[in-house]
């Protein structure tokens, strides 16, 4: 999910720059030009850790910048297809669940929250079980597995990641803590 990458990037200094400490300068540019990029081998880019090496600079004719060969440190958060995942339930709607994972918005279908079926209630914003009467509302967190995905690199927003939590240990964190209480006493009887 979150993993701490090695990249190298030629970083180009506008001349009104120049006269700046040049690693802060480029710091800066690295976080204007990769916070938020989507690349489908590393995942999203969340922030720039730090700098390891500044090469020299390179002059180009007619351009008054100058161009730097930089490695640095990025964080980045990279789903993968049949990762579980913890979120945040952030809006209830008629079909489901949408839930924050890292920097993205996964949906949550009614139909894959629990083997009971789920009723949309509309006054309260929350999804209810038929049977079991679990509820699922915002603000809840959640354990799910991550069962479709994909990554747009153009439009990171249209990225879509469908999540399941309809297997053991999965679901309302809330509900895996009822579950194990109601095993430990068992235990204990």
């Amino acid at each position: 999910m979150y993993a701490r990458i090695k990249l190298r990037d030629t970083v180009r200094v506008p001349p009104s720059k120049l006269g700046e400490d040049i690693e802060k300068v480029i710091n800066s540019l690295l976080w204007e030009q990769f916070e938020g990029r989507l690349d489908r081998e590393y995942g999203m880019i969340i922030g720039i850790e730090s700098i390891e090496e500044i090469g020299e600079g390179r002059i180009i004719e007619g351009d008054g910048g100058v161009y730097f060969d930089v490695v640095f440190n990025a964080i980045c958060f990279r789903p993968l297809h049949q990762e579980v995942v913890e979120g945040e339930v952030i809006e209830i709607v008629e079909f489901g669940a949408f839930v924050s994972i890292g920097p993205f918005d996964a949906l949550l279908h009614m139909s894959q929250v629990t083997d009971d079926y789920m009723v949309f209630d509309e006054k309260n914003k929350r999804l209810v079980g038929r049977e079991t009467k679990k509820a699922l509302q915002e603000g809840d967190k959640v354990r799910a597995r991550i069962v479709s995905l994909s990554l747009k690199e153009r439009e990171p927003e249209k990225s879509k990641i469908g999540l399941t939590m309809r297997q053991p240990w999965l679901g309302a964190l809330k509900w895996i803590e009822e579950e194990i209480e109601k095993l430990m006493k068992e235990r204990e009887a």
